[in-house]
């Protein structure tokens, strides 16, 4: 029978209608995928939401809140977290020292295993990190495409500084983080970790082997990872040479590790604390200055015959500990800084030294993943770094804010780590 124009308008409007309501719907869908629309993802089997430990404002304890399932991209995986170090890089940023995008997820040196990958990752990425992976992650992650990365210094990544760090994003612009209750965006400081599941760039990872304990081997991506950057690719450090050390907290006492295993004649461990200084010998100094007690440049230079040393490295990011640095080195010898500092804060120099003497002044953030991570890995595995004697408390995931408080205060010796899911 032959439709009436009636019902021939009324049928094309339905279509019409239709076809608009689903063309509604997909571009909805599209722009959900970063934010609270995306909230049906879930890992196969597991759960749709997870915990994450928020900084809300300088002055304002972390708070743990529930969020949506972390969704990742092509080249991203998602991180069940077992483990997260606690660092004075989110110190600084909890303290307001540093400005970062907040509300953010702190936490940057993270051990998991892998559960997912994004939608279109390469399939070299998929098998080289399988299900089920042990990982450790790097807080620099490389993007793998810009100028520096192409050129191998991916410690200087324009994308991780341009994003990241300058927007708590990653490099699409966007946060994987979203609220349970509301949808709303939560930064990243890194890869966000301290929370029970994190996205990571696959750039940013290296496989752990079994026989690497989760919790201790979180640090190695920050405070080793550090350490092995300022004395592998800074100071281009050589068997033989003399090293010391300013500060040896969770950082320091890794640069005094590393410099033992790159066979350093003299490691000089200097601090303020005599239980800092008292664990450094465990962990390779062959002596101790307090600088609290005696001239730390001067009794530097008494150990190595008037001198000074090959390299000194500054891990405190202070104006103080930064002019030791600098006087303790010998005639072309490097002064490296890996300590982050406050805003505004100035290190001043003695500029006719820097130029007759030929001292080098050189500023280091950190390892390239891609190359370092594994050999870093290789080190704790081999044995050459000793994971146990660093880590100086474990802590619960509900306990993190006393760890950083406690930070805070210089009540941990070493490094305190973050246990998170079993």
């Amino acid at each position: 029978m032959a439709m009436s124009a009636s019902s021939s308008s009324r049928a094309l409007l339905r279509r019409i209608g239709g076809a608009l309501l689903r063309r509604s719907f997909s571009a909805s869908a599209e722009a959900g995928a970063d934010s609270a629309a995306a909230a049906g993802y879930h890992v196969a089997g597991g759960p749709s939401y997870m915990r994450g430990a928020v900084f809300w404002e300088p002055g304002r304890p972390l708070t743990l809140e529930e969020f949506q399932m972390p969704r990742p991209k092509a080249g991203e995986l998602l991180i069940k977290t077992k483990a997260c170090g606690v660092c004075h890089s989110d110190l600084h940023v909890m303290k307001g020292e540093i400005p970062f995008s907040s509300p953010c997820v702190v936490g940057h040196e993270i051990t998991g295993e892998v559960v997912d990958h994004g939608t279109h990752t390469p399939v070299e990425i998929v098998n080289r990190f399988p299900i089920g992976s042990h990982v450790v992650g790097a807080f620099i992650m490389p993007c793998g495409n810009c100028f520096y990365c192409v050129k191998g210094q991916e410690d200087l990544c324009e994308s991780f500084f341009a994003y990241n760090r300058a927007k708590g994003t990653l490099y699409d612009g966007e946060t994987r983080l979203f609220l349970r209750s509301n949808g709303k965006p939560v930064y990243m400081y890194s890869m966000g970790g301290l929370a029970e599941y994190c996205v990571v760039p696959a750039n940013a990872l290296a496989v752990l082997p079994h026989s690497l304990p989760y919790t201790e081997s979180a640090i190695l991506g920050c405070a080793v990872f550090t350490a092995y950057g300022a004395l592998r690719h800074a100071a281009e450090m050589r068997a033989g040479d003399s090293v010391a050390v300013i500060g040896v907290g969770g950082v320091g006492s890794s640069c005094l590790q590393i410099a033992k295993a790159f066979g350093a004649s003299e490691v000089i461990a200097v601090d303020v604390l005599d239980e800092k200084l008292q664990n450094a010998r465990t962990l390779g100094a062959t002596h101790t200055v307090n600088a609290a007690k005696e001239d730390a440049v001067e009794r530097i230079k008494e150990i190595t015959d008037g001198r000074g040393v090959d390299v000194a490295v500054e891990a405190l990011g202070k104006a103080l500990t930064f002019a030791q640095c600098t006087k303790s080195v010998r005639d072309g010898g490097k002064a490296v800084m890996i300590g982050l500092a406050a805003t505004n804060v100035v290190g001043e120099v003695d500029i006719t030294r820097l130029v007759r003497r030929q001292v080098k002044i050189i500023g280091s953030y950190g390892a390239r993943a891609r190359q370092d991570l594994p050999q870093i890995v290789k080190l704790a595995e081999s044995g050459a770094f000793n994971l146990q004697n660093t880590i100086s408390r474990k802590c619960k995931f509900e306990e993190a804010n006393g760890a950083y408080e406690d930070l805070n205060q210089g009540k941990i010796v070493g490094r305190a780590v973050v246990e998170i899911m079993e």
